[in-house]
């Protein structure tokens, strides 16, 4: 419930601070009196868009404040969930616009985005204005009345849930017969394409061997003069360093008795002999290998430039990716020949998944089928009062094929009079007809849903005298359940039945005009509603009148 409103330089107003009540309270002032630019501080805080325009002239900041009591809504789990400080008796929501065109929006002190704002707010007002009567004529909206009054959201999300699985394997389906239809097409193409990399016999490493074979055969008489270099440096007859260093060996050991130190001099001549030694060796082993054969780099070239250009080819640049491609294609060609078998079972998976889906929509048609003669019966109770005594009020259902949001499609039938078929509420209703049929689906939306606060905006358009008093008696029963209502209205039938009554005055100042809201004393309520039946110029007649609007004994 809405229990304080705080506004500062917005639009015309520079300041409101008022206290609201529970029950049904109501908004009157004349026209361009500043009520919309209240609802639309309203609705800033409800996470509507904002635009700096908005910001009084001559100010820097606007700030609107609003105060609930949530005690009774059970709303404890979306702070929980958002991680925001929860108090039940006083939560406080701020939104606050600079000149600059920055906005900021806090809940109970903390800062949060406009996406969050905007879900508190549906939770906690709902402002009903006359462009929402509009919302009469689509589907979506009719058919949230009846899920509203069935309470199936459960069941909703249950459906949902099959057949967003459905749907999935459906989109499964129909991308697997387009890839067989494709890769049928392209078979031929396919399996020369699969027949060449397999025929081609790649392997893992191969193209790095052959290029450094290549490499090494172009260059056989560099290498094979290095190494005769090297292999006569260490071991040609006489200048040898092999036998050089056997010899330095030999000379140590003759004097190794009566030199001590030519004992370490042989074991260090001794271990780079041998390792020469071996080096020698290998080095001659390698030589003797290196020949030159034409036919063999031939042949290492041509399968060199087989590999390049399989790789140009497939566009791809190592043999590692040729072997990837070929077994990528056999896949293809194995999901070609499998595909029968594939396809067969996921339209068995298709159809058990549609099957589930069907159960969980026949239970959802069931429940809003039962729900929307509740809701027939009750909305033509309702409006007979309201001035339409030969009202008549359907729902048509009919069957559709499975979507979102079941296989339901509803639309609401009307007619005023004995001698009107029904027919579509949005080609027959009048604007007054509508607006009642609006107020009486909201009072019974109302007793579904725990909405704290709901904002009539002169849901009375159309209609006067004792109609205006029926609406406005459902409205007073609409307050009575732990609920707020307030009407913002221009007739006194539906102004006096309010317990609280509130007024929008503008004023024109040095400074500029301005707006304002105050709550009306209980005489100032007799004058204001005996303005509203006579104008500005009184009558005893009206203030008699008012009186007994109000049932005032004085």
């Amino acid at each position: 419930m809405l229990k304080h409103l705080y506004i500062k330089n917005f639009t015309l107003i520079d300041e409101l601070d008022i206290d609201l009540f529970k029950g049904f309270s109501v908004i009157t002032g004349e026209t361009g009196a500043g009520k919309s630019i209240i609802l639309g501080a309203i609705g800033l805080l409800l996470g509507q868009r904002a635009d700096s325009k908005a910001i009084k002239q001559g100010a820097d900041k606007c700030v609107i404040e609003a105060q609930f009591d949530l005690s009774r809504y059970d709303m404890q789990d979306f702070f929980v969930e958002n991680d925001i400080e929860y108090d039940a008796d006083e939560t406080i929501i701020r939104r606050e616009l600079t000149a600059a065109g920055k906005s900021r929006a806090f809940i109970n002190d903390t800062p949060v985005q406009l996406s969050m704002l905007k879900e508190l707010g549906e939770r906690l007002v709902d402002v009903h204005s006359q462009h929402q009567n509009l919302l009469l004529n689509k589907q979506d909206f009719q058919m949230s009345v009846v899920d509203i009054i069935a309470d199936d959201a459960r069941q909703l999300a249950q459906y949902q849930q099959a057949f967003n699985a459905y749907h999935t394997a459906m989109k499964e389906l129909e991308t697997l017969r387009d890839d067989i239809e494709r890769n049928r097409q392209n078979l031929d193409f396919l399996q020369f394409q699969c027949d060449e990399l397999t025929h081609a016999n790649l392997h893992e490493g191969e193209q790095e061997e052959l290029e450094q074979q290549s490499d090494t055969m172009a260059h056989a008489e560099d290498i094979k003069s290095a190494l005769y270099t090297a292999d006569n440096a260490l071991s040609a007859e006489g200048t040898g360093v092999v036998e050089s260093l056997r010899n330095s060996l030999s000379a140590l050991r003759g004097i190794e008795r009566v030199l001590p130190a030519a004992e370490e001099f042989i074991q260090r001549i001794d271990s780079t002999y041998i390792e020469l030694k071996d080096l020698a060796q290998d080095i001659s082993s390698q030589l003797e290998r290196v020949d030159f054969d034409p036919a063999e780099l031939d042949a290492v070239n041509n399968r060199l430039d087989r590999l390049y250009d399989l790789e140009k080819k497939y566009h791809v640049e190592t043999v590692s990716e040729l072997i990837e491609k070929r077994d990528e294609l056999q896949r293809q060609l194995s999901n070609i020949e499998n595909s029968d078998e594939a396809l067969a079972e996921l339209e068995t998976r298709c159809q058990q998944l549609k099957t589930d889906a069907q159960k969980q929509a026949d239970t959802l048609t069931k429940l809003r089928t039962k729900a929307a003669r509740q809701v027939e019966k009750e909305l033509q109770t309702r409006l007979v009062p309201l001035g339409m005594p030969n009202v008549r009020f359907s729902i048509e259902m009919t069957t559709i094929e499975l979507g979102h949001n079941g296989q339901d499609k509803i639309a609401f039938l009307f007619s005023a009079n004995t001698s009107t078929p029904l027919q579509p509420v949005s080609q027959v209703a009048s604007g007054g007809e509508i607006a009642r049929v609006m107020l009486s689906l909201k009072a019974m939306i109302s007793g579904a849903v725990k909405l704290p606060t709901i904002i009539f905006d002169e849901i009375d358009t159309g209609v006067s005298g004792k109609i205006a008093e029926q609406m406005a008696q459902i409205m007073q029963e609409m307050g009575r359940n732990d609920r707020q209502v307030i009407s913002i209205t221009h007739l006194p039938q539906i102004a006096a039945l309010g317990a609280v009554h509130y007024k929008v005055e503008k004023e024109d100042t040095a400074q500029g005009t301005t707006s304002r809201m105050r709550q009306l004393s209980a005489d100032e309520r007799i004058t204001e509603i005996a303005q509203m039946l006579s104008g500005s110029d009184i009558s005893d007649a009206a203030i008699q009148n008012a009186k007994q609007l109000l049932k005032v004994k004085r």
